[in-house]
């Protein structure tokens, strides 16, 4: 049996897998229509803890695929499900933009900038040094240290942004301490949080992405993996690599091909 013909769930990369820009890539119309037709669960999943589901859902819908806000998965809320599962009930001090800050309220997280239990770096394009003296204090002091993913660079348009990955660094560049837990892609408990969230097997759910070290080296947490050749990587970059993945596809179109086959 193919592990593809197993799979109840696809979660899939956005930029550079579904579109570029503000150009949706060849397939990504088709293949959504393809799990719709066969009532297969799929979600769309961002290391970019700075924004929150709507925003994603809303571009999604100006290209034309009508998704809900729900089918968005965030390191955010991945985030969120691991504190509520590891620190059940704890105060949090919170690097974040205003809008994680609003999607850990709204899932019940309480935030306390005074008498914090446990400090949370996210991706904060609002960030100020106030807020990184404040963390690097707690982080000193021995708090609970979690991060909602590893990137140091987030694309844009025309280049990059520095990411988290920079912000954490600084960090332990002043602390000596990295963070205790990581959460997003590749780290496993992105994929807890997934089967949490779909309340499905990690084997029957498959990751479709374009980047080796994210995307398909969630295949060490036991899910499929299918790399598409769309965005950032290229065939020649699968020679040597230490991720690799199940299936390879130049696009969308080609996976749904396969799967329609």
């Amino acid at each position: 049996m193919s592990p593809l013909s197993r799979i109840r769930v696809f979660v899939l990369d956005m930029d550079g897998t579904v579109y570029l820009g503000d150009r949706l890539l060849p397939g990504a119309t088709e293949f959504i229509s393809l799990l719709r037709h066969r009532k297969i669960e799929f979600l769309f999943l961002t290391n970019n803890s700075s924004k929150h589901g709507g925003q994603y859902a809303e571009k999604l819908n100006r290209l034309g695929l009508d998704i809900p806000e729900a089918q968005i998965f965030t390191s955010g809320e991945a985030t969120a499900i691991y504190l509520h599962r590891r620190h059940p009930g704890a105060r949090l001090y919170l690097v974040g933009t205003p809008a994680l800050e609003e999607e850990f309220r709204i899932r019940g997280l309480t935030l306390d900038e005074q008498n914090p239990e446990v400090a949370v770096l996210g991706f904060d394009t609002t960030l100020t040094y106030e807020k990184l003296w404040r963390l690097c204090d707690l982080v000193r002091a021995g708090k609970p240290y979690i991060a909602t993913h590893p990137d140091f660079n987030c694309p844009v348009e025309g280049g990059y942004m520095p990411d988290i990955g920079a912000m954490i660094a600084f960090v332990e560049a002043s602390t000596g301490r990295r963070p205790d837990v990581i959460v997003g892609k590749p780290h496993t408990p992105i994929i807890e949080a997934l089967a949490e969230r779909t309340r499905t097997p990690v084997d029957a759910i498959c990751m479709v992405g374009d980047r080796l070290y994210t995307d398909i080296a969630l295949g060490k947490a036991g899910i499929t993996t299918v790399l598409v050749l769309s965005g950032e990587t290229s065939r020649s970059d699968l020679e040597g690599a230490p991720h690799q993945p199940d299936y390879v596809v130049e696009n969308l179109a080609e996976l749904t091909r396969i799967l329609a086959g």
